[in-house]
């Protein structure tokens, strides 16, 4: 069934933001001589809030300066300002989107500061979500809680369960789930199984995208 809106996730859905922070973080985390396996420390910080990944990682005993957060911000702004390139295909979607007369809206748990640096590089693309672009960090509620997505549900003046969302986290899918909205999990590397388990369905193309929201 066609949607009658369609909310994107930010990180990893829309611009490739997650890889330049995991780089970050297993930088900073080698030099403080933490060992800790990449996978292990992606899982933490994968759909989630970089002051949440501070909470669980010094829940597990990891040792890390009160200032942690703002210092990892600073430095993961300035390579993203650097350049942070579109996920493949994604720029097609969002055309078949508008083409189909479907507002659209971002919903994610990075901080509004970030989405400015990532999404403002490349022109035209804020234009396409008409303002409606939602960070979870500033409205007080992050994924998994369904706030943001039934937030920009309102926004796009749909009731939520004729929304669909675009994630690629198993924590985005389970607030698409809390919200009652259908889910589209993107997973390029082929294992969607964490998604499906959420509740969301999962492709691996975004070229394939616009098919599965009934877009033709």
């Amino acid at each position: 069934m066609r949607p009658a809106g369609v909310i994107f996730d930010c990180d990893g859905v829309l611009v490739d933001s997650e890889r330049p922070l995991f780089d970050l973080l297993a930088e900073d985390l080698s030099a403080r001589g933490v060992d800790m396996q990449r996978a292990e420390f992606e899982r933490l910080f994968l759909g989630a809030t970089i002051p949440g990944g501070f909470r669980q990682l010094r829940a597990l005993g990891v040792s890390l300066p009160d200032n942690w957060v703002e210092r990892i911000y600073d430095r993961l702004y300035a390579r993203l300002a650097a350049g942070t390139p579109l996920i493949p295909g994604v720029l097609g979607v969002l055309d078949a989107v508008r083409a189909a007369g479907i507002p659209c809206a971002v919903g994610s748990n990075g901080t509004e500061r970030k989405m400015q640096i990532t999404l403002g590089q490349h022109p035209g693309l804020l234009e396409r979500f008409g303002g409606r672009v939602f960070s979870g960090q500033a409205l007080g509620a992050p994924k998994p809680a369904p706030d943001l997505y039934l937030h920009a549900a309102r926004a796009l003046g749909h009731p939520p369960a004729d929304c669909a969302v675009v994630e690629d986290s198993p924590t985005g899918a389970r607030a698409a789930a809390a919200a009652g909205m259908r889910c589209f999990g993107f997973a390029p590397d082929g294992d969607g199984a964490a998604l499906a388990a959420e509740g969301a369905i999962p492709f691996r193309r975004m070229d394939d995208l616009p098919q599965l929201l009934g877009l033709g």
